[in-house]
Formats: structure tokens, C-alpha cells, sequence
């Protein structure tokens, strides 16, 4: 199969053909319809990742056909139609009993511990329990980015955040994840504040429901939280212009900040725009540790939620919200790429990300 080759951190990776995988046993092989190309396969790809060994194939979102079953699963068929978690639970401990597989401590990662779904085929171990049927009705652009973008969101709005209607929620980072949690918290009910400093980014935020935007470009944590707050007080006085690029008065705060990129001045940011009881969603990856102003979460009673990923439990309410046209991930793609095209867009992803997502087509 042809499959993209990281052979070293950092260096532009090559297209080769590997042998094809075989299903192991409790698991199948998935001919890869469509595949994401996310921030996470960026950080793997710079080294960021200790759990990844080289070479490797990177790439952990995914849809695609049922190839292969491997001896001992039942209940899944050649053919079918499926996603599956970036997060694959072993299916045997406390946990994944539990329906908490994103936290398996056993846990396996495409693109990660295992070559992963920049491929024309990839492998999805304990099917049982990590496979996620996906309605033929549905259009692969749709479903391209659940395995860890749009589902990542989902839960760490719905199950972490716990977002109620009526409430204000900041998300800053508008990249692939960013963009998921603005569509999916506005159809939840909630008012949006949607940070960046990519006018593009922005702009798109604002088709798929955010009620506001920030752009911060060039300002540091405390002037980035007191416009989200400004920006959040504003939304109650029923204005629908947007803040990109002016200057307001502090006001009060969002309920929920959601931090989508992995960056220290935007986690402070955020736990600075909160008002008191205010819930910290940490969605992005640190390249290092960041500082924590833990004294103003002490003050303010604030709370600081991980969110890792989510269960193959957990999909048939996301599936649902796309069934019914609550959501549809589909429209934040800008891009399709061939797999030979993403070598070098990968390597691109170190000058920043293009606004939107872009999907992968074997």
C-alpha cells in the first residue's frame, strides 16, 4: 500500500509503498476512505511525542471500509462503514468497562504507537470496542474529522465543560478543533467568543456560529482576556458586530474557556477572562509545561478540565446531531489532498495552519 514515511523529526517525510497490514487478532483493517490531517500529526511529526517510535506512518483520524477482520471479532463485516476513536481502549480494563476508554491505560494511538491512516489502509485494534458504524448517508467530508477533532470538542464541551444553554463560551484558537468546538457549542445553546489572531480563521468561526470575535494579534494574556470578557458582556446587549480589532472596556466573563492550541499565554489567557466558577477546558498539547496561575484558581474557584479524546461509547450522540443537520463538520473543509501532497503540507504546518481543515484522500 502506498502509506506517507516519517523517517526522522522535523524532516519533510516521503510517500512509499509499504507492505499492506494484516487484521490482528480482535481487530480489523480499514481501507481508508478519508483521513484528517490535523495539529496533533504536526506535533508527532516534530517530536513532541515520546510515545512515537520511528519510522512511521502519522495520521489518526479516519474513515473507511471494513477490509479485513481479524480471528475472533464478531458482530463487524467486510465492507461496513467506520470510524474509530484516535484513542483505542484496550477493551479489557476497569475503564474501558467503564466507557472511559479515552483514558485506557493501555490505551493505542494511530499515527502514534502504530503506523496510523495516512495510508491506503490502517488498522484498528479491539474492534469490538473501538469501532464506530457510520451512516452511508452521511458524506465522508463529514465524518473525516471525528476521530479526534470534532469528537475531541463534543466531550470536552458536552461531558468535561458540561456547556448549559445560555451560557457564554470563549474558545480560543480557531484551527481544526477550535472551529468544531464554535459549531458544536452554539448548537448546544451557548453564546460564542471565538479568539485568533487569523482574520481567515475568524471569518469562518463566525459562518458556523460564533456570536463574536477577537483578534489578538500582538496583544499579551491580560489585554487578550479583558477583549474576551469585553466581548462576552457585549453579546447580552444584543449587538451582532464583531470585536475583531477594537479595543473595549473589561466586562464580565465567558462561563467556559476552551484553549485549543497548546500555547501558555492562551491558557492564561483564558483562566484570566473567567469570571468566578468559570471552567478551563485544556484541549491543546503543550509542546513544554506551562505556568499556571493557580493562586486565581484558588480565588476564584475556578476548575481546570483535561480532555483527551472520546469513546466509541460516547458516539451515537455526536452521530446524531449530524443525522439531524444539528451540525455538520463537512463545511469547515477547505482542503482535499492527495497523498502526495502532504508531505509538503506537513512540513508547511511549521510556518502555521491554513484556516479551516483539510482532509486527505488515499
Amino acid at each position: 500500500m502506498r502509506a506517507v514515511h516519517v523517517t526522522a523529526f522535523g524532516e519533510t517525510p516521503t510517500l512509499v509503498d509499504l507492505p499492506a497490514p494484516t487484521a490482528p487478532a480482535g481487530g480489523v483493517v480499514v481501507d481508508v476512505e478519508l483521513t484528517g490531517l490535523c495539529r496533533s500529526d504536526f506535533h508527532g511529526f516534530s517530536g513532541h511525542d515520546d510515545s512515537i517510535q520511528l519510522p512511521y506512518v502519522p495520521g489518526h483520524e479516519f474513515l473507511g471500509g471494513i477490509a479485513a477482520v481479524g480471528e475472533g471479532v464478531t458482530g463487524w463485516s467486510v465492507g461496513e462503514r467506520v470510524t474509530a476513536p484516535f484513542v483505542c481502549g484496550c477493551g479489557d480494563c476497569a475503564w474501558c468497562a467503564a466507557g472511559q476508554s479515552q483514558i485506557c491505560p493501555d490505551q493505542s494511538q494511530p499515527g502514534f504507537t502504530y503506523d496510523g491512516s495516512w495510508a491506503e489502509q490502517v488498522v484498528v485494534p479491539a474492534a469490538e470496542h473501538n469501532l464506530v458504524a457510520v451512516p452511508e448517508s452521511l458524506p465522508g467530508t463529514s465524518v473525516a474529522s471525528l476521530g479526534c477533532r470534532f469528537a475531541t470538542a463534543f466531550r470536552a464541551l458536552r461531558e468535561r465543560a458540561q456547556v448549559r444553554p445560555g451560557e457564554v463560551v470563549a474558545v480560543f484558537g480557531c484551527g481544526g478543533v477550535g472551529l468544531s468546538a464554535v459549531m458544536l457549542a452554539s448548537a448546544m445553546g451557548a453564546s460564542v467568543v471565538a479568539v485568533d489572531v487569523s482574520p481567515g480563521a475568524l471569518e469562518i468561526a463566525e459562518s458556523v456560529g460564533a456570536h463574536r470575535s477577537v483578534n489578538v494579534t500582538g496583544l499579551n494574556p491580560e489585554e487578550v482576556a479583558a477583549k474576551v470578557r469585553a466581548a462576552a458582556s457585549d453579546i447580552d446587549e444584543g449587538d451582532s458586530s464583531s470585536l475583531a480589532g477594537t479595543t473595549a472596556a473589561p466586562g464580565p466573563g465567558p462561563h467556559v474557556a476552551l484553549e485549543a492550541l497548546g500555547r501558555a499565554e492562551t491558557l492564561e489567557s483564558g483562566l484570566l477572562s473567567l469570571d468566578p466558577l468559570g471552567r478551563h477546558v485544556q484541549v491543546g498539547l503543550f509542546a513544554e509545561a506551562p505556568r499556571t496561575l493557580i493562586p486565581r484558581v484558588v480565588a476564584l474557584e475556578l476548575s481546570i478540565l483535561g480532555s483527551h479524546g472520546m469513546a466509541a461509547a460516547d458516539y451515537p450522540a455526536l452521530l446524531e446531531m449530524l443525522v439531524t443537520g444539528a451540525v455538520d463538520p463537512g463545511v469547515l473543509v477547505t482542503r482535499e489532498l492527495g497523498l502526495d501532497e502532504v508531505p509538503d503540507a506537513l512540513a508547511a504546518m511549521s510556518g502555521g495552519t491554513q484556516p479551516g481543515v483539510a482532509v486527505i484522500r488515499p
